[in-house]
């Protein structure tokens, strides 16, 4: 494996930490610029929306420039904005840093993902994936609890100039291993690129991981409120926990990045399966502490390994959408990631209680199944169609 793609997973490292490291600074950011609690959460939110919105418009914007340009414009000013947020008085421009900072993320993922899978061959490519997507699991594993650790001892600024500070090694090792020219290929005009996107195994493919994102992250949410309601842990042990799911998710990612290119079909559709059982089970043992802790592992392990998986699915299908592919893998994690907590937090509020999440992610899952099966449906079809024989 390529040196540079662990570098592209470092960056993502510290893009992830940026990313979830808010939810354990919420309060200090609040108190100290003098706003609501709500407004200080709408820091999340604004960096999640600008990922959706943000994967395929620099994908756009940057889809006719040399890779290593983008990734070292796009990194840079995602470390710049958070020097900016780290020095300013005041809660608009830090919003305001969220918004450009979750722009030039998303246009790093999107060309990060591409990058990645190109400097390896086809055998390769779900590990590849994995690494860079790995970022983000050491960073719920590692970063989270280091950004509130670190907040705590010396502040919230103290957590966005560590962010800036991992950036740095990495966009100098981009910049010295990437290379500098457009890649060998000219790229399709983008609308050929979109009409590709646009095709029905690939959306059918997108919704899948959308699905599985939202169900994770529906889950993941509340899990603080969940384990010391439902199943009466101590609030000791929720940093424990979610460290746990972290590791599952790291543990997940790596396994896919062995297996999928190998037996993608059985791996996905397995991943999917044991996702439906897995958050039934937790919603039906929640009140369990050991049920609780070992669940929380699966469904880490599952969750990622299975969107890893989905990830790599959606860059067999966009061959010919090699510039922008990478953007809507993005957009579609991001989608899950903004719509799961929305979910749980309706149920929630609904009066379903705090085990009602899990039965949405586990409603969702089975949404997945149905989508991944219409897809691979779809692939029988076209196998058929071609030699008369069914796609295995």
């Amino acid at each position: 494996m390529p040196f540079t793609v662990y570098a592209l997973g470092l960056a993502v490292f510290a893009q992830g930490t940026s990313e979830f490291m808010l939810s354990g600074l919420v309060s200090d950011i609040a108190d100290d610029l003098h706003v609501s609690i709500p407004a200080a959460g709408l820091l999340t939110s604004a960096f999640a929306i600008g990922m959706i919105v943000g994967a395929p418009l620099m994908a756009l914007f940057s889809r006719n420039w040399p890779r290593r340009r983008a990734l070292v414009f796009f990194l840079c000013v995602f470390s710049a904005v958070h020097v900016i947020g780290a020095l300013t008085p005041g809660y608009g421009l830090l919003l305001a840093t969220r918004v450009v900072g979750a722009l030039a993320n998303a246009g790093f993922w999107a060309v990060a993902l591409v990058t990645a899978v190109s400097m390896v061959g086809p055998e390769a490519r779900a590990r590849a994936t994995s690494v860079v997507v790995g970022g983000v699991t050491i960073a719920c594993v590692a970063g989270v609890p280091a950004g509130a650790a670190l907040g705590g001892h010396w502040g919230w600024r103290s957590a966005f100039w560590a962010v800036a500070l991992v950036s740095v090694p990495a966009v100098a090792v981009i910049a010295r291993t990437v290379p500098a020219g457009r890649p060998e290929s000219t790229p399709a005009p983008a609308s050929v690129e979109l009409r590709t996107l646009a095709g029905p195994r690939l959306l059918l493919t997108l919704l899948t991981s959308a699905l599985v994102q939202g169900a994770t992250f529906c889950a993941f949410s509340y899990v603080e409120p969940l384990a010391t309601h439902v199943t009466g842990l101590a609030p000791v042990w929720v940093p424990g926990l979610l460290a746990l799911f972290g590791l599952g998710s790291f543990i997940g990612v790596t396994a896919a990045g062995r297996f999928v290119d190998t037996r993608p079909v059985t791996f996905t559709a397995a991943g999917l399966v044991a996702l439906v059982i897995g958050w039934t089970g937790f919603a039906l043992t929640a009140g369990s502490p050991f049920a609780t802790v070992a669940l929380v592992l699966v469904q880490g392990m599952l969750a990622f390994g299975t969107g890893t998986a989905l990830i790599s699915w959606v860059f067999r299908l966009a061959a010919d959408a090699p510039t922008l592919s990478g953007s809507f893998a993005t957009a579609a994690f991001n989608v899950g990631g903004a719509l799961g907590p929305w979910l749980g937090g309706l149920a929630i509020g609904a009066g379903f209680g705090f085990r009602s999440p899990l039965w949405v992610s586990a409603l969702l899952m089975v949404l997945a199944l149905g989508t991944a099966g219409a897809a691979l449906g779809m692939r029988r079809t076209a196998a058929r169609g071609r030699d008369g024989v069914p796609a295995v």
